[in-house]
């Protein structure tokens, strides 16, 4: 078990993933409830644990990571049990796992709905990174196109994007803009874990953003993908 794993980040879709992970392996862990884009990322302190001065970071101990993605998979790999793992271990299906987190993390995050986000003017960071309507049009025309490989393969009726087992890959997908299949989403809100670090990551955020006076920009992007 963990001697000491401290989570750092509140208050984005990627901070919340990280934070689900520790639920669903049932891990005790400190919370640093910092905020993007507040400053709190830019100190002394935390630039020396994180240089990229992103959320959220991860410490185990000596060890520190980065990335949300990446810290879905270290906790997953590094703390699964026999009754509770997060991670296929077969070769095949372990290969599919990996397809899977792949195809979100590039496809469908940072390849268009990043670019979205960043450059979108309905609660997007347009006023920071510039608005470029042709850009975000393309972009979501990519993310549709894309969306039809999982459409395809949710519509089976299967629970989880691995069939009937729940593992890291619905966590990164599920965090992405609210889509998928209506049975797929129906079996994510039953996890208990979800609901758990949901409210404990929004109540944080309330608390902080309220500390900080209230001036913040909360990374939550809305579109139309229809």
């Amino acid at each position: 078990m963990p001697q000491n794993l401290i989570l750092w980040g509140v208050g984005t879709s990627r901070t919340v993933r990280a934070h689900w992970a520790m639920h669903e392996l049932d891990l005790k862990y400190e919370c640093r409830p910092i905020l993007p884009r507040s400053g709190e990322t830019k100190t002394p302190e935390y630039t020396k644990l994180n240089p990229r001065q992103k959320i959220p970071l991860l410490q185990d101990g000596s060890f520190t990571i980065g990335e949300s993605a990446a810290i879905v998979t270290y906790l997953s790999r590094t703390y699964s049990t026999t009754d509770n793992s997060l991670v296929p271990d077969q070769p095949a299906e372990f290969a599919r796992w990996l397809e899977w987190c792949f195809f979100i993390v590039s496809e469908l995050d940072s390849t268009s709905l990043y670019v979205m986000r960043r450059h979108g003017t309905n609660q997007g960071l347009a006023h920071i990174y510039g608005a470029a309507p042709g850009v975000v049009e393309k972009a979501a025309e990519y993310f549709r196109e894309q969306l039809r490989h999982v459409d395809v393969s949710l519509g089976d009726g299967r629970r989880y994007l691995m069939g009937d087992r729940f593992t890291s890959a619905d966590i990164l997908f599920d965090h992405l803009s609210g889509v998928g299949h209506r049975v797929w989403r129906r079996s994510l809100r039953q996890r208990i874990a979800l609901s758990r670090a949901s409210n404990l990551t929004a109540s944080l955020y309330e608390k902080r953003r309220g500390q900080c006076g209230g001036n913040l920009i909360r990374c939550c992007f809305k579109f139309d993908i229809n």
